[in-house]
Formats: structure tokens, sequence, C-alpha cells
């Protein structure tokens, strides 16, 4: 098992970092956390393609996470020579979210299949909404789900998988909580959305000083990781983000190892995690 960060940042446009979605390889396939900006651009450059996607977990439903659900959707209806649904797990409220993207699609799909003698089927992915617990069990890979706090977005999931005794967390947007904690409990990787409060009440903006009060810190991420006995913290979706250059993402470095003992991977997209070796 291993990961593959698609895109690391934010709602911000930034022509280093696609939006948030996270790649877990594993044994029963490739697992697609969040589908941001460019994710199959991304997937792409990371040698996978959308058909060999086994599934799709949403952590919650803000736009930045989903933006190319659209493209998901297409892309794996259209390409495909047989029917091959995309399975999409979230919380509540995914289920419409999906069936008013293919209504959005409608004319499109109304093109392709005019245009298309073989493509004789339509969009059709199943949906399954969660709160907590397992939400897959095959090929001895696991997949936990656990509430999380990005209040007022409700509801919100974090996601922990698992295979052969190692375990990676995918957090999503989050404070810190207990859902999280629960998750995160002597995990190999957390992969965790970060913001800096230094320098965003630096900038001043009212409405990126709001992102304060439903993102954790660096520090709250990395306390998360001390507390529960993680041993590597990748931190992601990073606000605002630092140049992919080590002397930009060092002061990020700093912040998360002063409450955190473990590796610290400052997430840059295309980058990969192993967790034989705890770095990537």
């Amino acid at each position: 098992m291993h990961v593959t960060i698609l895109g690391s940042g934010s709602p911000l446009p930034d022509p280093n970092r696609a939006g948030p979605a996270t790649l877990v390889h594993t044994s029963a396939g490739a697992l697609l956390f969040d589908c941001g900006r460019g994710v199959l651009m991304r997937a792409g450059a990371a040698g996978i393609g959308v058909g060999a996607l086994r599934g799709l977990w949403l952590t919650h439903l803000h736009s930045d996470h989903v933006t190319d659900l659209n493209d998901l959707i297409t892309m794996r209806w259209a390409m495909a020579m047989v029917p091959q649904p995309l399975p999409i797990t979230g919380p509540v409220g995914t289920a419409d979210l999906v069936r008013r993207t293919e209504a959005m699609l409608e004319t499109d799909i109304g093109y392709r299949l005019a245009h298309h003698e073989d493509l004789t089927w339509r969009p059709d992915d199943p949906v399954t909404e969660v709160t907590d617990g397992v939400v897959f069990d095959e090929a001895g890979v696991r997949i936990v789900a656990a509430p999380t706090d990005h209040a007022p977005v409700h509801p919100t999931v974090g996601y922990r998988i698992e295979e052969g005794g190692r375990a990676v967390v995918i957090a999503g947007d989050t404070v810190p909580c207990a859902g999280l904690d629960a998750l995160c409990r002597d995990a190999d990787v957390l992969v965790h959305t970060v913001v800096r409060p230094d320098l965003i009440e630096l900038i001043g903006l009212p409405r990126l000083v709001d992102v304060l009060d439903y993102h954790s810190s660096v520090r709250q991420a990395a306390e998360t990781a001390q507390r529960n006995g993680v041993n590597t913290l990748v931190l992601t979706h990073l606000v605002p983000a630092p140049a992919p250059t080590e002397a930009d993402e060092q002061p990020w470095v700093d912040q998360a190892a002063a409450a955190f003992d473990g590796t610290v991977v400052v997430a840059r997209d295309l980058a990969t995690v192993t967790l034989d070796e705890g770095d990537g």
C-alpha cells in the first residue's frame, strides 16, 4: 500500500497544485479520495486511467473537493467499452449531488449517445452514503469511516484504509474531533488538510480569516498525529499554499515538528508516500 497526492491545493487556483485528491494504491485497486480540480490530469500523470479506479470516496461536498466529479462521471462512462459504473461513497447528500451532476451533463450525454453507435448505455454510478463504520471490505482491504467536524459543512467524514496491518487516514477538512482521533489511532500515514493562521491573519481578508474556524492549523494537525501515535503526517490542502521549494515548505515542517515527533511531509502534487519507508 502506498499513497499518491494527486492534488495538494485548495479552492484558490494554483499553477503548482491541483484540487484536493488523494490516491491510495492497494491490492483491491486504486482508491480515489475526493476529486478536486484537475484530478484526471494528475491521475494520468501518475499512470492511472479513469477505468482503473476501484471507487471514489468523498470526505464532504465542498466545491473544491468535488469540482471534477463531472469529469470522472463522463470519462468513466464515455471511454468504457462495456458498462463500468464507478462506485461513489460519501456523506449524506452524495446521492443527490451525483444525480444533479448527471442531470447537468444531460445535453452532453445525449450528444455522445447520438454519435457513438457502440455506446448504448447511460451513466449510472452507484452511490453509498455513510456516516461511520466499515464502508468497504474486499481483497484484504478495509475502509472505515467516521464523522469529522467541518461545521457548518455537515455531514463530513474521514476515512481509514487498512491492509496487511498498515493504515492510511484521509482526514479531509476538519478541526480536531473524536471521530478523527478514532481513525488515526496508530496509523502509519495521516493525510491532513492544514492552514497557517499566522499567515492568514497577516493577510487579514475577512473571507480568508473565516476559514480558520473550521480547518485545523498545522499545529492542531500535528497534535492529532502525536496524540494518536501516527508515524507520518502529510500536510495537504495548504492555505495559503507555499511555493514547492524546500525553503518555502520548511516553516510548515517546523510548525508541525514542534508538536509531533514523527515524519512530516509537505504534500506536492504527484508526491508518493510509502508505508514501508515512512517517507516520500
